[in-house]
Protein backbone atom coordinates (compact mmCIF):
# COMPACT_ATOMS: atom_id res chain seq x y z
CA UNK A 1 0.00 0.00 0.00
CA UNK A 2 2.77 2.46 0.98
CA UNK A 3 4.81 1.49 -2.07
CA UNK A 4 1.84 2.16 -4.37
CA UNK A 5 1.20 5.55 -2.75
CA UNK A 6 4.85 6.54 -3.11
CA UNK A 7 4.83 5.46 -6.76
CA UNK A 8 1.67 7.50 -7.38
CA UNK A 9 3.16 10.61 -5.72
CA UNK A 10 6.40 10.21 -7.67
CA UNK A 11 4.45 9.86 -10.92
CA UNK A 12 2.38 12.99 -10.19
CA UNK A 13 5.52 15.02 -9.40
CA UNK A 14 7.22 13.77 -12.56
CA UNK A 15 4.23 14.70 -14.75
CA UNK A 16 4.00 18.15 -13.14
CA UNK A 17 7.70 18.87 -13.65
CA UNK A 18 7.57 17.73 -17.29
CA UNK A 19 4.50 19.89 -17.98
CA UNK A 20 6.14 22.97 -16.37
CA UNK A 21 9.33 22.40 -18.37
CA UNK A 22 7.43 21.93 -21.63
CA UNK A 23 5.31 25.04 -20.97
CA UNK A 24 8.51 27.01 -20.48
CA UNK A 25 9.93 25.69 -23.74
CA UNK A 26 6.71 26.50 -25.62
CA UNK A 27 7.00 30.24 -25.02
CA UNK A 28 8.11 32.07 -28.16
CA UNK A 29 10.09 34.61 -26.11
CA UNK A 30 12.38 35.04 -23.13
CA UNK A 31 12.67 37.86 -20.60
CA UNK A 32 15.00 40.61 -21.75
CA UNK A 33 16.43 43.86 -20.41
CA UNK A 34 14.39 46.29 -18.30
CA UNK A 35 14.09 49.97 -19.27
CA UNK A 36 13.05 52.84 -17.02
CA UNK A 37 11.42 55.49 -19.23
CA UNK A 38 10.95 58.97 -17.73
CA UNK A 39 8.70 61.57 -19.34
CA UNK A 40 9.92 65.15 -18.83
CA UNK A 41 8.34 68.47 -19.71
CA UNK A 42 10.83 71.32 -19.64
CA UNK A 43 9.57 74.69 -18.50
CA UNK A 44 9.22 77.42 -21.13
CA UNK A 45 12.64 78.69 -22.22
CA UNK A 46 14.48 76.11 -20.07
CA UNK A 47 15.03 73.26 -22.56
CA UNK A 48 18.69 74.11 -23.24
CA UNK A 49 19.41 74.69 -19.54
CA UNK A 50 17.99 71.28 -18.69
CA UNK A 51 19.85 69.65 -21.58
CA UNK A 52 23.12 71.03 -20.16
CA UNK A 53 22.48 68.95 -17.04
CA UNK A 54 21.49 65.92 -19.14
CA UNK A 55 24.65 66.23 -21.26
CA UNK A 56 26.90 66.51 -18.20
CA UNK A 57 25.82 65.07 -14.84
CA UNK A 58 23.14 62.68 -16.13
CA UNK A 59 25.44 61.38 -18.87
CA UNK A 60 28.45 61.08 -16.52
CA UNK A 61 26.36 59.20 -13.96
CA UNK A 62 25.10 56.80 -16.61
CA UNK A 63 28.59 56.27 -18.02
CA UNK A 64 29.79 55.36 -14.51
CA UNK A 65 26.82 52.99 -14.06
CA UNK A 66 27.61 51.42 -17.42
CA UNK A 67 31.28 50.89 -16.47
CA UNK A 68 30.14 49.28 -13.21
CA UNK A 69 27.80 46.92 -15.10
CA UNK A 70 24.71 48.37 -13.44
CA UNK A 71 23.15 49.48 -16.72
CA UNK A 72 23.62 48.41 -20.31
CA UNK A 73 22.62 51.68 -21.93
CA UNK A 74 20.78 54.98 -21.85
CA UNK A 75 19.07 57.23 -24.35
CA UNK A 76 17.65 60.73 -24.70
CA UNK A 77 14.81 61.50 -27.11
CA UNK A 78 12.77 64.59 -27.82
CA UNK A 79 9.10 64.66 -28.63
CA UNK A 80 6.80 67.36 -29.97
CA UNK A 81 4.17 67.90 -27.27
CA UNK A 82 0.57 67.90 -28.51
CA UNK A 83 -0.78 69.46 -25.33
CA UNK A 84 0.56 70.92 -22.05
CA UNK A 85 0.58 67.53 -20.33
CA UNK A 86 2.78 65.83 -22.95
CA UNK A 87 6.55 65.44 -22.52
CA UNK A 88 9.09 67.21 -24.69
CA UNK A 89 11.93 65.00 -23.49
CA UNK A 90 12.15 61.27 -22.79
CA UNK A 91 15.01 59.78 -20.78
CA UNK A 92 15.62 56.02 -20.86
CA UNK A 93 17.96 53.89 -18.78
CA UNK A 94 18.25 50.18 -19.60
CA UNK A 95 19.19 47.59 -16.98
CA UNK A 96 20.26 44.00 -17.76
CA UNK A 97 17.39 42.48 -15.75
CA UNK A 98 15.07 42.96 -12.77
CA UNK A 99 17.66 41.53 -10.36
CA UNK A 100 19.74 44.66 -10.93
CA UNK A 101 17.24 46.60 -8.82
CA UNK A 102 18.27 44.69 -5.67
CA UNK A 103 20.62 47.01 -3.77
CA UNK A 104 20.45 49.62 -6.55
CA UNK A 105 20.15 52.62 -4.21
CA UNK A 106 23.51 51.94 -2.58
CA UNK A 107 25.19 51.46 -5.96
CA UNK A 108 23.73 54.70 -7.33
CA UNK A 109 24.63 56.60 -4.14
CA UNK A 110 28.28 55.65 -4.71
CA UNK A 111 28.06 57.01 -8.26
CA UNK A 112 26.36 60.23 -7.04
CA UNK A 113 29.22 60.76 -4.60
CA UNK A 114 31.76 60.25 -7.36
CA UNK A 115 30.03 62.47 -9.94
CA UNK A 116 28.39 65.15 -7.79
CA UNK A 117 30.48 65.11 -4.62
CA UNK A 118 27.92 63.71 -2.18
CA UNK A 119 24.45 62.21 -1.96
CA UNK A 120 23.26 65.39 -0.22
CA UNK A 121 24.51 67.55 -3.10
CA UNK A 122 22.85 65.18 -5.56
CA UNK A 123 19.57 65.51 -3.66
CA UNK A 124 19.83 69.32 -3.64
CA UNK A 125 20.56 69.31 -7.39
CA UNK A 126 17.40 67.24 -7.88
CA UNK A 127 15.41 69.92 -6.06
CA UNK A 128 17.07 72.68 -8.09
CA UNK A 129 16.17 70.98 -11.39
CA UNK A 130 12.54 71.51 -10.44
CA UNK A 131 12.92 75.06 -11.74
CA UNK A 132 13.84 73.68 -15.17
CA UNK A 133 11.41 70.82 -15.69
CA UNK A 134 8.48 68.79 -14.47
CA UNK A 135 8.62 65.02 -14.30
CA UNK A 136 5.32 63.85 -15.79
CA UNK A 137 5.84 60.23 -14.81
CA UNK A 138 7.75 57.12 -15.70
CA UNK A 139 7.17 53.55 -16.75
CA UNK A 140 9.23 50.42 -16.28
CA UNK A 141 9.21 48.13 -19.32
CA UNK A 142 10.73 44.73 -19.94
CA UNK A 143 11.75 43.67 -23.40
CA UNK A 144 10.49 40.29 -24.54
CA UNK A 145 13.18 38.77 -26.72
CA UNK A 146 11.58 36.69 -29.44
CA UNK A 147 13.10 33.26 -30.06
Amino acid sequence: MKKGLLTLLFTILLVMSVSVASAKEDRPYKDGPVTDVSFIRTKPGKFDDYMKWVATVWKQSNEEAKKAGIIIGYRVSTSEPRNPSDPDLILEITYPNMATFDGLTEKLDAIAEKVEGSVQKSNQNEIDRGSLRDVLGSVLTRELVLK
